[in-house]
């Protein structure tokens, strides 16, 4: 399917953006990530630019952009991330304008210069971010919600269909999401392309997950990405022991967030939209290697 262009924005929505911010010029349209909706980087006659999200509201992914748009409204300015300038809700879409990140998206290989400054980044998200600047916010349960009912889906189907099983159930036993609950607005989805490496510093980009809970787990979201990269197991936990908030996981609670973590990715991987299976594969097989060295290290 080809992507939405920003020509495929109602009319009323496209003058209301440039009412606000000056004649679009020209709208590139960005095909990275796998959300639907319109990405675009506009060009106003300004000379800014600026990056456009939006999505039909009934789009059964709308309550991503839904999320996103609260976090907009609710981190402080100090979190390192492009703000969000505008945002509507009108002609039955959803959209938002941010300032627009000119950078790249971050190297987590072994080598790479770039692991002290996302490191650094994370580490200062759980600082920012405890207690949660919101009053009111969506707990993390409800993320780890949809991880858990497609584990349990695969872990209800015949012997033989998910390689490691037993791995798996062990972890998952007794594994409760209440035990992730805490004071910290989590990022939920911490990865190379959501950590934007720019000439001001590292950028976090996309908050449709955030959610409000312990104050590791983002941290814990960036392992199996480290491992994907090419780091080894224990080579992850080393560098996730730079994040202070990671000294204070509680070892059954990583390995059953882990495993439906992994389970979920495994699940899309064999289930899912064809696009999106080699690399949710790939994703799985680090949280499996990842949970296996936990496993053998108890």
């Amino acid at each position: 399917m080809a992507a939405m262009q920003w020509e495929d924005l109602p009319a009323a929505v496209r003058e209301a953006v440039q009412a606000r911010f000056g004649s679009v010029l020209k709208a590139e349209t960005v095909t990275a990530g796998m959300m639907p909706g319109i990405a675009a980087c506009l060009h106003a006659d300004s000379g800014e630019r600026l990056f456009l999200k939006a999505i039909p509201g009934d789009n059964p992914t709308a309550r991503r952009y839904e999320r996103e748009r609260w976090a907009g409204t609710v981190l402080p300015r100090t979190v390192p991330t492009p703000r969000l300038l505008w945002s509507s809700i009108g002609s039955d879409w959803i959209t938002m304008v941010f300032e627009y990140a000119d950078g790249r998206a971050a190297d987590l290989l072994p080598a790479s210069t770039d692991l002290p400054a996302v490191l650094a980044t994370v580490a200062r998200l759980g600082f920012l971010l405890t207690p949660c600047p919101a009053i009111v916010a969506p707990p993390v349960t409800d993320n780890v919600g949809f991880l858990l009912a497609e584990s349990q889906h695969l872990l209800d189907k015949p012997d033989g269909v998910l390689p490691h099983r037993k791995l798996y159930a062990a972890a998952l036993d007794g594994f409760d999401p209440e035990h992730l609950t805490g004071d910290t607005l989590l990022h939920y989805d911490l990865h190379a392309g959501n950590l934007q490496v720019t000439s001001s510093g590292v950028k976090v980009i996309d908050w449709a997950f955030a959610a409000v809970g312990a104050p590791w787990i983002d941290a814990f979201m960036l392992g199996p990405r480290l491992i994907e990269a090419g780091h080894t197991p224990e080579q992850a936990e080393r560098l996730l022991a730079q994040v202070p908030a990671w000294g204070e996981a509680p070892r059954r609670s990583v390995n059953g967030l882990l495993a439906s973590w992994t389970l979920f990715r495994f699940s899309k991987a064999m289930y899912g939209p064809a696009e999106g299976r080699e690399f949710r594969a790939r994703a799985a097989a680090a949280g499996r290697a990842w949970l296996i060295y936990r496993t053998a290290t108890t």
